[in-house]
């Protein structure tokens, strides 16, 4: 069986860690119990989340004891941003968005049994709404240097520009407090972030040090993994219109299996080493047919289809290949229900229209032509598709036989290039 800690390193899944050998060690001798911390800042996780939520995954599998923390607390804090202050929000948002969140979570680790791998859920609202302003600053604050505080890259950077409100430069405070109880609870000797929570994760090395002398449980461990950015240097899990959310409601099943699906020829190794559950030897694989023949993307029908199944299960996963491949010329349309249409609608160009067009303005208005001399020499030549039927006039209309639930024709010109018109009184409509 690999060692983890190469297991990790192989996935790129390893930027800082505090004492490799002692880290190896401790998983040799195990389990380990090791934990990763969530803010309920918005009401899903997104995708971003993945690369942490599956490192502790991948630990739980090697026989080690992870803890979600959820934090209810921190969370009243804020989302951190690079330049500017946090946004704080309402305590009983908060509350809501934690016990969303924290269903997420039970979805990728084994919470079921009581063995010593078990998986944990903590929320640090427990032990910090108690807390008062005079025991933090006695217990907690006097094991702070300042000059360290100061020193710290996230806080240089802010001081340097806007500045940095008291709440924002105690946040490490009540991180390093989140490790030292969850040390005292669980016995927990391990810390992973991204590589941004690198200086929180220390100090909250230092304050157990300070604080317990390492006893009972031992010296604890911190590691980070690195944060994923695309070829393109955009941040990795957003889109133009925000992230690429685990919840169905707010990111379609076929919408995240499409996010995938159209990864980066470049992006596409990393993403499998990351977030594939599949062995060194079949990524490998996967590897060489991308690089051998990368229009079949195979590597990122592969990623879309583990991780889809993972986040939404078997039946949306299907349902959501059946509609890739429906509009692209492979499946029936029609077979498709109308949750399922919409949601791949939803990541076309599109255009709402009152009444019935004819094919040349659908392709125009959806932006597939750029003029209707366009549209119509498409037409002539061969190229131009309603619901992957052949358009063979140039003075075709669609009619109402066209629209899939009464509602969308599907246009294609080409082979990849697909629009939707959407018709009707209902336009706009949420379909359930």
């Amino acid at each position: 069986m690999t060692d983890i800690v190469d297991d990790l390193r192989w996935r790129g899944l390893i930027a800082q860690t505090t004492d490799e050998d002692a880290l190896r060690k401790a998983f040799a001798e195990g389990p380990v119990t090791v934990y990763a911390g969530f803010d309920p800042t918005a009401a899903s996780l997104h995708v971003g989340h993945l690369t942490i939520v599956l490192t502790l995954r991948r630990l739980q599998q090697a026989g080690n004891r992870p803890i979600a923390l959820v934090g209810g607390a921190t969370g009243l804090i804020g989302d951190p941003k690079p330049s500017a202050e946090r946004q704080l929000n309402e305590a009983s948002t908060v509350g809501e968005w934690t016990g969303r969140i924290r269903g997420q979570l039970s979805a990728f680790l084994d919470f079921e049994g009581e063995t010593p791998t078990t998986a944990l859920m903590a929320n640090n609202f427990d032990w910090t709404h108690n807390l008062s302003a005079i025991d933090l600053l006695r217990d907690i604050g006097k094991h702070f240097s300042i000059n360290q505080m100061l020193a710290r890259d996230t806080v240089k950077s802010r001081l340097g520009g806007e500045g940095m409100s008291y709440t924002e430069f105690s946040y490490v405070l009540l991180q390093s407090n989140d490790f030292l109880e969850l040390y005292r609870r669980h016995g927990c000797t391990m810390q992973i972030g991204g590589s941004d929570q690198w200086g929180n994760i220390t100090a909250g090395l230092d304050l157990i040090r300070r604080v317990t002398a390492n006893q009972p449980h031992g010296s604890a461990h911190g590691l980070t993994a690195n944060l994923l950015t695309k070829a393109d240097g955009t941040k990795f899990g957003k889109t133009e219109g925000g992230a690429v959310w685990l919840d169905p409601e707010l990111t379609t099943p076929y919408a995240f299996y499409q996010f995938w699906l159209n990864s980066d020829d470049r992006d596409v190794s990393r993403y499998l080493r990351t977030f594939s559950f599949r062995s060194h030897e079949e990524i490998e694989e996967l590897e060489l047919a991308a690089a051998e023949r990368p229009a079949a993307r195979a590597a990122q029908r592969a990623l879309a289809e583990e991780l889809t199944t993972m986040v939404h299960g078997a039946d949306q996963c299907a349902a959501a290949v059946e509609a890739s491949k429906a509009l692209f010329g492979q499946g029936d349309l029609k077979a498709l229900d109308a949750a399922t249409v919409a949601a791949a609608v939803a990541e076309l160009p599109s255009a709402q229209v009152a009444e019935l067009p004819s094919v040349v303005d659908g392709l125009v208005a959806t932006e597939l032509a750029a003029s209707k001399s366009a549209a119509r020499r498409t037409i002539k030549e061969g190229g131009a598709y309603v619901n992957n039927v052949k358009v063979t006039s140039e003075d075709a209309m669609l009619t109402a036989s066209d629209l899939l639930h009464g509602r969308w024709a599907l246009l294609r010109r080409g082979k990849r290039n697909v629009g939707a018109v959407e018709v009707g009184a209902n336009v706009g409509d949420e379909v359930g």
